[in-house]
């Protein structure tokens, strides 16, 4: 589908009506217009039609007569160039002139409600919590981020005329204080905000209720395990699938509870575990900029130069199809509008995380594995797993703990890299004491020119939700069963939360990204938020996801491609099924910047609810500023297809099980992608289709379909 700018005869018409009413405006009251455009509008010259459209004006000389006889062509009409000028003078309802605001300090939480207050004290209890910090220079570097409150001070008035001049701008007036953007009244980076667009259908306020202050005990140390424990985490691990013996794969690193576990991994020069006395003596200057990288446009300077034939190489992300298009200061209001809402819990990550995972794929690598009788590359194993207790030596009962898994994958030029992520449960039958835990993943991926890099990120932590949470109390009580919804209440990880940020950069020409994430666990709250730039020409990605939730859960998948240089790829298909009484939400974000002619671009979001307790909120976009595109989105909800039911069971198969295999191929799709020594075959009880099987078997519809209401509905 070619995207075309052509205006219809309904938006000249609308365009015209506006105008004029513009020019009624304008012309009424000069004095109090504070747009920019007040600086060059001829206040003579709106009071003609013929500059909207509409003909000239019989009545009245031209335009260009009309301002030659003044002799007007060419100076401003307005006596303040500068809207925020001391001397100007604004009355108010009594006709006292008011006083200009400069101070604006005072104002700053001025707008709090208390369940922001609330959400800034859930987040400082995080930042302040007992422990040091071990990233070095990136702990300290992102703690003052968080810590410096943005200062409150005016756009710079930019003279008409001038390269980066704007008519798309917002002017307080004097007399009004300014206010920082939602979310930053107290930290330098935007924290969770119940009414923000970032965290639009999240539960914030269950988020906030709980405390995850506490730390895991030796966090930031090697974790060291006796000969039984290794045979027992190995037995666990290989019944989930989540482990590769060391001729499987090229790297291992697994950490349970936060620390790194040497006798479980199989690290090498180019996979290994970054720790303290790794930052303190010194990494290499490019690899600390990487780490130093936030997400969500909070580190301006792009990973990598855009090409650009007009403006030169690009190295701005703020302003990208600037003047007009671009999104500005990641401070500003606007800009974390369309923000996902991860650049403050990346740099927290930073300031607690105890080590880094760091895999390095080199051409060299690239060589070897090609010259391997043409297999693909063993993939890169990184098992992040967490006990009942998360770690925590703490006694107090309703206190968690959090920690922070850190990932930096570098993929060079002309290499080739499979990396798998996998987030799993272990000794969860152990009579350990339960303890709520929070997850705050970050993970940054970096592919250069030529490049083909690989990547699955799993998340199956808090074990499976409870069956049948959609059925009444008396259906339960008919049926002689167990209340499903007070069985899932009780459930234990309700009260874990997950947040994994996964920030990607394609910094070389044609490299390849090709990402699968898999939301399949049965934590209470989970988040996941994934960003792409494709930075030089050539460069394609492909993002697939699915998301599964059921039982009381509340999910988030959020994703962003941002097409910068000219000629790139993308593709990505969400899909997500939901079921008992979970709510779920997708919000999918596509942006073409100027630069990026002849972008391809195709997005598909699929959902199917199998519950009608179930909510899902599906928001896939585009944002198009360049005019010589190819893009599609698209979104579809639905329950299982009444048809193809029919047709399987005339087949001779049961209801629970053609239900079954429907909702496994609505998920194959997604699951093929993941390299297969993890997915592993059908007959493999351990695979992730066998996993993924019994977790949609546990979802399965009951009963009969009926028409309530006019529509289809499980019964």
């Amino acid at each position: 589908m070619k995207c075309s700018k052509r205006p219809t005869t309904i938006q000249l018409g609308l365009a015209a009506a506006t105008a004029v009413s513009l020019a009624a405006s304008l012309t009424k009251s000069c004095d109090a217009f504070t747009s920019p455009l007040a600086n060059h509008v001829n206040k003579r010259s709106v009071s003609s039609l013929g500059a909207i459209g509409l003909g000239p004006d019989d009545q009245s000389p031209t335009l260009e007569k009309e301002a030659a006889e003044d002799g007007m062509v060419g100076q401003k009409t307005f006596k303040y160039a500068n809207p925020y000028d001391p001397e100007r003078v604004i009355k108010g309802e009594d006709g006292e002139p008011l006083a200009h605001i400069t101070d604006h300090d005072p104002y700053r939480l001025s707008r709090m409600s208390n369940s922001d207050r609330a959400a800034d004290a859930w987040f400082g209890a995080l930042l302040e919590s007992e422990g040091e910090s071990f990233l070095g220079p990136i702990s300290e570097e992102h703690k003052q981020r968080l810590l410096q409150k943005v200062e409150l001070v005016d756009e710079p008035v930019i003279a008409y005329g001038e390269e980066e001049w704007t008519p798309y701008v917002v002017r307080r007036l004097p007399t009004s204080p300014l206010y920082p953007a939602y979310g930053l009244e107290t930290y330098g980076l935007p924290v969770p905000r119940r009414g923000a667009e970032a965290w639009r259908q999240f539960d914030v306020n269950g988020l906030i209720a709980m405390d995850y202050s506490g730390r895991p005990e030796g966090v930031g140390t090697d974790k060291e395990l006796s000969e039984k424990e290794v045979e027992d985490a190995v037995a666990s691990f290989k019944s989930k699938g989540a482990w590769l013996d060391d001729d499987s794969c090229d790297g291992r690193l697994v950490y349970i509870n936060g620390r790194f576990c040497p006798s479980l991994s199989k690290t090498t020069d180019e996979v290994k575990n970054l720790n303290s006395a790794d930052f303190e003596s010194g990494l290499s200057t490019e690899t600390l900029e990487l780490l130093t990288r936030l997400p969500d446009g909070h580190t301006d300077k792009l990973a990598a130069e855009v090409p650009d034939s007009d403006k030169g190489p690009l190295n701005s992300l703020e302003k990208l199809s600037s003047p007009d298009h671009c999104v500005g200061k990641a401070t500003s209001q606007f800009a974390i509008n369309n923000q996902q809402g991860t650049a403050a819990f990346a740099a927290l990550n930073s300031v607690k995380a105890g080590s880094v995972a760091y895999v390095h794929a080199s051409m060299k690598d690239a060589s070897a594995d090609s010259e391997d009788e043409g297999n693909a590359p063993k993939p890169v194993l990184i098992v992040n797993a967490q006990t009942p207790s998360g770690g925590s030596a703490s006694t107090e009962e309703d206190k968690g703990v959090a920690f922070h898994p850190r990932l930096l994958a570098v993929a060079d030029d002309g290499s080739v890299l499979s990396l798998v992520q996998m987030c799993v449960d272990l000794n969860e039958d152990s009579e350990e004491a339960p303890c709520a835990t929070f997850v705050n993943g970050y993970t940054q991926v970096y592919v250069g020119a030529n490049a083909n890099m690989t990547h699955a990120f799993l998340e199956e932590t808090g074990g499976q939700v409870t069956s049948r949470v959609e059925i009444s109390d008396e259906e339960a009580a008919e049926e002689s069963i167990a209340n499903p919804r007070e069985e899932e209440a009780k459930r234990p990880a309700l009260r874990d939360t997950h947040f994994q940020a996964i920030d990607v950069h394609i910094t070389g020409d044609e490299g390849s990204y090709a990402g699968s994430v898999m939301e399949l666990g049965g934590c209470g709250r989970s988040r996941i938020a994934i960003s792409t730039s494709l930075l030089r020409p050539g460069a394609s990605a492909a993002v697939n996801g699915f998301s599964l939730s059921g039982g009381a859960q509340r999910s988030d998948m959020r994703t962003n491609i941002q097409h910068m240089a000219q000629g790139t790829i993308s593709r990505q298909e969400q899909r997500n099924m939901v079921g008992g009484r979970s709510t779920a939400s997708f919000r999918g974000r596509i942006r073409v910047e100027q630069s990026a002619q002849q972008t391809d671009s195709e997005q598909l979001s699929r959902t199917i609810l199998l519950s009608d307790h179930a909510r899902i909120w599906a928001t896939p976009s585009l944002e198009i500023i360049a005019d010589d595109v190819t893009c599609t989105h698209g979104a579809t909800i639905s329950d299982l297809s009444e048809e193809e039911l029919f047709y399987l069971r005339s087949r001779g198969l049961d209801r629970t099980t053609a239900r079954n295999l429907l909702m496994y191929a609505f998920v194959e799709e997604i699951g093929s992608s993941v390299d297969e020594r993890i997915a592993g075959g059908f007959e493999d009880e351990n695979g992730l289709r066998s996993r993924v099987t019994r977790r949609l078997e546990n979802l399965v519809p009951q009963g009969e379909k009926t028409l309530v209401g006019g529509e289809f509905q499980s019964a």
